[in-house]
């Protein structure tokens, strides 16, 4: 078994046992505001609990989960095209096979989610053309602040820095992303040879969102690790809004049934381990084709996939 599972299994039990469900939402605007995250635009409603953490020792295990699949290449390419591409440009993941950010993308009009896309660029004095992108967030914002080059310059030349923080969460630039960051923050900081990594997310849709992110930035820190020397540490996640979209209710309740049966009978699968190229040093040229073939997990053994809706 994998501690990943075991501290997910329990956080969806204390979802689904104390969670607050919170009202529908119908409708796809508010006057100029996008939908309320804790609702979908189709109105399910949400079961969520505040300020959840989960905490791994990335010495010990890679953590992704067993008792589901987890699309391992989809999670890493995503966060590849945040950190490493530095990209909102949805077609680029699109090309990757990737359609996770389709429904976010901004269409040739420039108008999404009654927004203009178009004029609020125009009132930021941005010249580029928001058309096919998700706005000013994510890889945008990491484009304009230089946030994965400056960290890994402060990392090898400064370790002992107390100010290595990756902030997706810049509020003049809010206005004009079609979705701002869910995971907004991350901090880092180097002890005894370790790199230690400390995630925020404002929202996270468990069943789906949470095992990617997870993945993700367990992989982010593997991978700055090995650039600059030095082992991965402590990976701690904190979310602010842990939740189940009422929808997903029966898919968690399948995987927990098969959780805990596997684990009763000895078969849940172990943990993987995450494979890195030893030739690439240089964060900006691991392989992010289709192939991601500098990055791979090893005999990553799973219960099968449980298929669950996106409530977006």
């Amino acid at each position: 078994m994998t501690k990943f599972d075991d501290q997910y299994i329990d956080l969806c039990k204390r979802i689904l046992e104390n969670g607050q469900k919170i009202q529908n939402y119908s409708g796809k605007t508010h006057g100029n505001s996008a939908v309320p995250e804790h609702v979908a635009q189709n109105g399910v409603k949400t079961i969520r609990l505040p300020h959840q953490i989960l905490q791994f020792d990335l010495s010990e295990e890679f953590p992704i989960l067993t008792s589901k699949k987890v699309a391992f290449k989809t999670a890493v390419l995503e966060m590849l095209w945040i950190y490493q591409e530095q990209s909102n440009q949805v077609s680029w993941l699109r090309d990757r096979g990737i359609k996770i950010w389709d429904e976010w993308e901004i269409p040739a009009d420039g108008v999404y989610m009654g927004r203009d896309f178009k004029k609020l660029y125009s009132e930021l004095g941005l010249s580029e053309d928001p058309v096919g992108t998700i706005g000013t967030a994510y890889g945008w914002i990491v484009n304009r602040y230089q946030l994965t080059q400056n960290l890994i310059d402060t990392l090898k030349n400064d370790p002992g820095n107390r100010r290595m923080v990756l902030s997706l969460w810049q509020n003049e630039f809010l206005k004009a992303a079609a979705l701002p960051s869910c995971v907004w923050n991350s901090e880092w900081n180097i002890t005894d040879g370790r790199l230690n990594l400390l995630v925020n997310s404002r929202s996270s849709d468990v069943p789906l969102g949470l095992p990617f992110n997870i993945v993700q930035y367990a992989t982010f820190c593997y991978l700055i690790a090995h650039c600059i020397g030095v082992q991965p540490g402590q990976f701690t996640f904190v979310t602010n809004d842990a939740h189940i979209y009422e929808n997903q209710v029966d898919g968690i309740r399948e995987q927990i049934e098969r959780y805990e049966k596997a684990k009763a009978d000895g078969s849940l699968p172990v943990a993987p381990k995450l494979w890195i190229n030893p030739d690439v040093r240089d964060f900006f040229k691991f392989d992010n084709s289709k192939d991601l073939s500098d990055i791979r997990l090893e005999n990553y053994e799973n219960l099968g996939v449980i298929k669950m809706p996106i409530s977006a």
